[in-house]
């Protein structure tokens, strides 16, 4: 399943619900990564002021991967089938 977050409270309720889906107490979750449940509490709490490389560790550790998807190149429609409104 994709969870498109595009912003900080979409982080905080995606990465909970992965953690949470796996079973996985703040504080299981924590000693699995060397963080206290405290850390843990306050990343799922303030995404937006975690850095990326715990986040991606937490995100691969919960069986999970990050993807940057460019949303442009999806937008890009061929000159030939572009339409006139005039």
């Amino acid at each position: 399943m994709n969870y498109p977050v595009n912003a900080p409270l979409q982080l905080r309720a995606v990465l909970r619900s992965l953690r949470k889906s796996r079973g996985l107490t703040q504080a299981q979750l924590g000693a699995k990564l060397g963080l206290s449940q405290k850390r843990i509490a306050g990343i799922e709490k303030n995404p937006q002021v975690t850095t990326f490389d715990q986040i991606s560790r937490i995100v691969s550790l919960l069986g999970a991967r990050v993807v940057i998807e460019d949303l442009s190149a999806s937008d890009k429609t061929p000159a030939t089938s572009q339409r006139s409104n005039w």
